[in-house]
């Protein structure tokens, strides 16, 4: 029996990307263990795991900031003895966990981030629009590296327990018509339809009276025009700072959809098994970050020469109009969710 160790620090969508590669190849590997080293935020969401799976926490903006409290937390981590180590971010603090195992005489596999092959992805002038391969992928790549059996076969979350809703209902009530989601924000702009369009949007949708929408986002500026919205329509509620995480991905697993960015929320949708129209501007699915077991035709967005020109989407706009959003207009938006929510 292996011991494993599998790394991935940040950030919280690519966390949520690992987890149907991890809980794939732990039910897999049924006579080895794991142990995923994660953000301790991030603990909540590994929901329902794989008896040889378990989690532990690190905080890259408390304890574990500087690098003193880097090496004393790594040296009390390279006493567990783990068998192989994985690293699925390749970023300065993992090399530094990594190369403390490497002194050990332990194997160290790491992620191909494929960074030779965004550029003619990105590049303004002849454009490569082909799809690379997704992060999914390639995570999985790693576990086959270790030499260790791989099958995809994760669903969701709630694939072996139904979600509690006990403390979900609390706020959001007892289902009755068709419940949307709707998390109109991503970390950069380049990823942020108009607020003020994606308002229309919401205003729109709730006059169905058979339609209740919840809004998520972050605390801070976002709550605040969030519970604006919800203040000023029907049927309209903001759930911002109202859940835990695992009582929020509970909630999600109850939509009928949800609309969102190319953002965290649509990774959490897809570990529930929710259905996603995702909103695309400076960044592409062809970038290989779109939601787990999503479809493609879900996914709204303009066929400009421009796009997709960031990874990420935190590049300024070389037009200096977004035009990739500011385009979008928001009746199609509308029309796309009514659709999506006529076939449930």
């Amino acid at each position: 029996m292996a011991k494993i160790l599998v790394i991935r620090l940040a950030a919280i969508a690519d966390v949520a990307m690992t987890l149907p590669v991890i809980y794939s190849a732990a039910k897999a590997n049924p006579q080895d263990s794991f142990t995923v080293l994660t953000q301790a935020f991030m603990m909540p969401v590994f929901i329902n795991r794989p008896p040889n799976l378990e989690v532990i926490g690190i905080s890259t903006k408390g304890a574990e900031k500087r690098l003193v409290g880097l090496l004393r937390f790594t040296s009390a981590l390279v006493k567990f003895d783990y068998d192989i180590v994985l690293d699925l971010q390749d970023v300065i603090r993992t090399w530094i966990i990594c190369a403390a195992f490497r002194m050990k005489g332990k194997p160290v596999y790491i992620l191909d981030k494929i960074r030779k092959k965004y550029p003619p992805l990105m590049r303004r002038e002849n454009k490569k629009l082909e799809p690379l391969p997704t992060v999914i992928e390639r995570y999985a790549d790693v576990f086959r590296a270790a030499g260790l059996a791989y099958t995809e076969s994760f669903t969701s979350l709630y694939e072996s327990r139904p979600a509690d809703l006990s403390k979900m209902e609390a706020i959001a009530g007892v289902k009755t018509g068709k419940w949307l989601g709707v998390a109109p924000f991503a970390r950069y702009q380049g990823k942020v339809y108009p607020i003020d369009e994606m308002e229309q949007v919401v205003a729109t949708l709730s006059k169905r009276e058979d339609l209740t929408l919840f809004l998520f986002g972050a605390k801070g500026y976002e709550e605040a025009v969030l519970e604006e919205w919800a203040y000023r329509y029907p049927r309209v509620k903001n759930v911002v700072g109202k859940y835990t995480l695992d009582n929020e991905l509970a909630l999600i697993s109850q939509l009928d959809l949800l609309l969102s960015m190319d953002s965290a929320n649509m990774h959490f949708a897809s570990l529930v098994g929710t259905r996603v129209l995702s909103v695309w501007g400076a960044t592409h699915i062809y970038t290989g970050f779109y939601g787990y077991r999503q479809r493609p035709e879900d996914v709204i967005g303009l066929p400009l020469p421009c796009r997709p020109c960031s990874q990420f989407g935190q590049k300024e706009c070389s037009r200096g109009d977004w035009a990739c959003l500011t385009q979008l207009p928001a009746e199609k938006i509308v029309s796309r969710v009514q659709a999506a929510l006529a076939e449930q």
